[in-house]
C-alpha cells in the first residue's frame, strides 16, 4: 500500500453488498473488481494476503482514474474477519458449489464471497457455509471455472437486481 491514491477508504456508510475476495492473485482481476465496485457503489473487501502490491501498476492500470470512487478496505485474515459476520449474510461463490447463483436470496448490505484465482475459498470455509454456496453454472466440461471479475460482475449484479436496486 505504498501509493496514496490506493489507500483504504470507506466512502459508503451502508453500501448495497460488500464485494469480498480473499487472497486474490491477478492485479487486473482486483483493478476490475474496484471498477465495478464503484460503478455499482459497493463497498470491496480484499482479505488476507495479496498476490500483488497495492501500488502495483497492473491494479491502477486496471482501475484507471476510478480508485478515488472505490470504497474499500484490507482484512487481514479471513477467521478473524468473518468471526464477527452473520453467516447468513455470507454469500460464498465457487466453482465446486452445486447450487446455481440464481437460487440465491441476496438481502442488502450483504457480503459477496469469491477465492483466489488458482484455489478458490479455502475449503474449510465453504463447508462452514454449506447453504450460502453459489456457483456460475458452467455448460461445457472442459472450462474450469469463470474469470473472478466476470464472477464478480454476474454475481453482483443478479444481487442488485433481486434486492431492487436496479
Amino acid at each position: 500500500m505504498n501509493s496514496p491514491s490506493l489507500a483504504p477508504q470507506i466512502l459508503y456508510n451502508d453500501p448495497p453488498f460488500r464485494v469480498v475476495l480473499v487472497e486474490p492473485e491477478i492485479p487486473q482481476n482486483t483493478g476490475s473488481v474496484a471498477r465495478l465496485c464503484a460503478a455499482t457503489r459497493c463497498h470491496l473487501i480484499l482479505v488476507g494476503k495479496l498476490g500483488f502490491d497495492l501500488s502495483d501498476a497492473a491494479v491502477k492500470r486496471a482501475g484507471l482514474d476510478y480508485w478515488p470512487l472505490v470504497s474499500w478496505e484490507h482484512q487481514p485474515d479471513l477467521d478473524a474477519f468473518v468471526e464477527g459476520l452473520d453467516p447468513a449474510a455470507c454469500l460464498l461463490f465457487s466453482a465446486r458449489s452445486g447450487r446455481s447463483f440464481t437460487h440465491m436470496a441476496p438481502r442488502r448490505g450483504d457480503y459477496l464471497f469469491f477465492g483466489r484465482e488458482t484455489k478458490g475459498l479455502p475449503k474449510g470455509f465453504l463447508q462452514s457455509h454449506p447453504d450460502q454456496c453459489y456457483t456460475l453454472p458452467i455448460r461445457e466440461p472442459g472450462v474450469r471455472s469463470i474469470n473472478l471479475a466476470q464472477a464478480a460482475a454476474v454475481a453482483l449484479y443478479h444481487g442488485l437486481w433481486k434486492t431492487g436496486e436496479i
